[in-house]
């Protein structure tokens, strides 16, 4: 009875008939989700609003002004009330204590020195940011360009495989040149797998810092088409006087200790205390049901005047201002250095791109025809084709170093370039 139900499956297979069992299952597949449209410009968009470690610096924003909030903020009064069996039996009395000087002022300037540091620390981390998600994007691209030039391997070497199967049944070649042909599928196939999963880990890492799911498909164009922008260096070293992370944040170091230091000045002047209230309940010769008190009270500046922290401060604008002189010249090498780079990266692609490459593919087809001619053996040709993917491998390489090397100077900088 089986082997009849086996019979009528394959009859009404034959048939074009889909048996009605089997009618869910050979249900068209869904569509693969359509990859979304991703600019470089559109990725560091996602990153400045997405971010989470981004996110979570700004909300440290928050922190420091509140701390502006508590540095004006004023000393509340005390209130005592005692009562005694000596008279006056009871008293109520109040202190205040009364800020003399600048202090107040001092504490709300270096609160907001302080916050302007946490800025400071923001914006870095949004270059850095900035820097990553650059990188990542032209990895993905880097990694595509991958796939796809292991893909047109795997074709280029099925070519050469039929090519060699044609020549074997003509009896031109031996076997042996088959078997190298086929070797040479099998590689192409498995670097296009290794490729297709590093491209997977590329997404993977860009969808990370733009805070979006792993399995997020990006459409990302020919990212490397255009180079980046001709730039000149002295108005490079201009910028990153004004906008290098590293300097900023001494700037701003250096105005937190200045306000500190006058902070720790106006500290010496002691502060007032203003004691008032009145007393309850004293019988007797003179007595009294109530009356007044009062006292005043000052901390008299006899041993410390602030002498050791006030040094330390000093000392600290001395130590800052050393090492911001040291942060300039070493932010000048960097963007020349990153310049120069960049330059060289920039000749290295012109080159490969006008002379290497097509010279390479040149020397690919003019082997492959001889080979199909009869004039070269195989491994002239495994010769040529390894020549051209390598040299395609350097000039992708080459793309993406120009980018890298882009992505470095607007770091040295501290300001997007483009």
């Amino acid at each position: 009875m089986r082997g009849r139900n086996r019979f009528v499956l394959a009859v009404l297979f034959a048939s074009g008939v889909a048996a009605p069992a089997l009618a869910q299952d050979s249900a068209p597949a869904p569509a693969p989700p359509i990859a979304q449209r991703l600019t470089l410009a559109a990725a560091l968009d996602l990153a400045e609003t997405q971010n989470l470690d981004l996110l979570a610096a700004r909300a440290q924003r928050a922190v420091a002004q509140a701390g502006v909030r508590v540095a004006g903020e004023r000393p509340n009064p005390t209130a005592f009330f005692g009562a005694t069996r000596d008279t006056p039996h009871e008293s109520l009395f109040f202190d205040q204590p009364l800020e003399l000087g600048s202090k107040r002022g001092d504490r709300i300037q270096l609160a907001r020195a302080q916050s302007d540091l946490a800025e400071a620390d923001i914006a870095a981390l949004d270059r850095e940011i900035r820097h990553s998600v650059r990188d990542a994007f032209f990895a993905l691209a880097f990694a595509r360009g991958s796939t796809s030039q292991s893909s047109e391997a795997l074709k280029l070497a099925q070519r050469l495989l039929d090519i060699a199967r044609a020549r074997l049944q003509a009896g031109d070649i031996p076997e042996l040149e088959v078997t190298q042909a086929n070797l040479e599928v099998a590689r192409a196939d498995a670097n296009l797998q290794v490729s297709s999963q590093e491209e997977k880990v590329a997404l993977s890492d860009l969808n990370a810092l733009i805070n979006e799911p792993p399995a997020t498909d990006w459409d990302l164009g020919d990212p490397f088409a255009l180079l980046p922008p001709q730039l000149a260096l002295d108005d490079m070293l201009a910028r990153s006087g004004a906008s290098n992370a590293e300097i900023a944040r001494l700037n701003r170091e250096a105005k937190v200790q200045q306000a500190q230091t006058s902070l720790f000045k106006a500290e010496r002047i002691p502060n007032l205390g203003i004691e008032f209230g009145v007393d309850f309940n004293s019988p007797g010769p003179g007595g009294y049901r109530e009356g007044p008190r009062g006292q005043i009270s000052m901390e008299l500046p006899l041993f410390n005047r602030n002498q050791g922290e006030i040094a330390q401060s000093l000392a600290a604008q001395q130590a800052l201002s050393t090492e911001l002189a040291a942060a300039r010249r070493s932010a000048d090498a960097k963007v020349e250095s990153s310049f120069l780079d960049l330059e060289a990266r920039r000749v290295e692609v012109q080159l490969y791109h006008d002379k290497i490459l097509p010279s390479s593919k040149q020397l690919e087809q003019l082997s492959e025809e001889s080979y199909r001619a009869g004039k070269a053996n195989i491994l002239t040709v495994l010769g040529a084709q390894r020549d051209v993917q390598q040299a395609e491998r350097e000039y992708l390489a080459s793309l993406l170093a120009v980018q890298a090397a882009f992505a470095q100077l607007e770091e040295a900088v501290g300001a997007p370039l483009e």
